[in-house]
């Protein structure tokens, strides 16, 4: 049979390479359309399943870490409550400032020094916590320097030094034994509790 002697309506009398021709393109036709209609969005489906399932094991083995790990976080977080509330008792009340002031003159009139200015200034209010700075300058040695800073160190309560500034008595090179003049910025601080406003 020749290729143009072919009708559709008679498909019964075509070769049977030519039915085969057929039910191959007719199968790959059914096999194309049930990929694309039905397979392909079940896959994609799956793909996503899978991505939420590596997403959920990742956060599941984030918390069981942190539940392993509960009772050594519950440890640290009191360790470090105790801590703050040891750093909390270092710093004055409203009673106590006044003395601590005190406290910072005598350290320097110990070391040696000659106090020139003692002013404090403007207290500062932070979150939990007042900042009180005092601006000083004072004259004296290397050595009386560091030890007036070690004891402001040493003292029970928070004390911290800022913007130092060393000048010598006004000659271009100082000698070992000639005084020197710091400029410092010291900060005491303050505990806020709710009742201050």
């Amino acid at each position: 049979m020749q290729l143009n002697e072919m009708e559709l309506n008679n498909i019964g009398d075509w070769p049977v390479v030519a039915k085969a021709v057929l039910v191959v393109l007719a199968c790959g036709l059914v096999g194309y359309g049930w990929y694309h209609f039905v397979i392909s969005p079940q896959v994609d489906r799956l793909a996503q399943a899978e991505r939420k399932e590596l997403e959920l094991r990742q956060d599941f083995e984030r918390k069981q870490h942190k539940a392993a790990n509960l009772d050594g976080y519950r440890q640290q977080l009191a360790e470090m409550e105790e801590s703050f509330g040891a750093m909390l008792r270092q710093l004055p009340d409203e009673t106590e400032v006044a003395s601590l002031l005190v406290d910072v003159s005598q350290t320097g009139l110990a070391a040696g020094l000659e106090f020139e200015r003692f002013e404090p200034g403007k207290e500062a209010q932070k979150d939990f916590y007042a900042e009180l700075p005092i601006r000083v300058r004072v004259n004296g040695r290397y050595h009386e320097f560091a030890s007036f800073v070690s004891g402001l160190a040493g003292l029970p309560r928070i004390v911290t030094v800022h913007d130092i500034e060393i000048r010598g008595g006004g000659a271009a090179r100082t000698t070992a034994g000639e005084p020197l003049s710091l400029g410092a910025i010291v900060k005491t601080y303050r505990y806020l509790d709710e009742s201050t406003p």
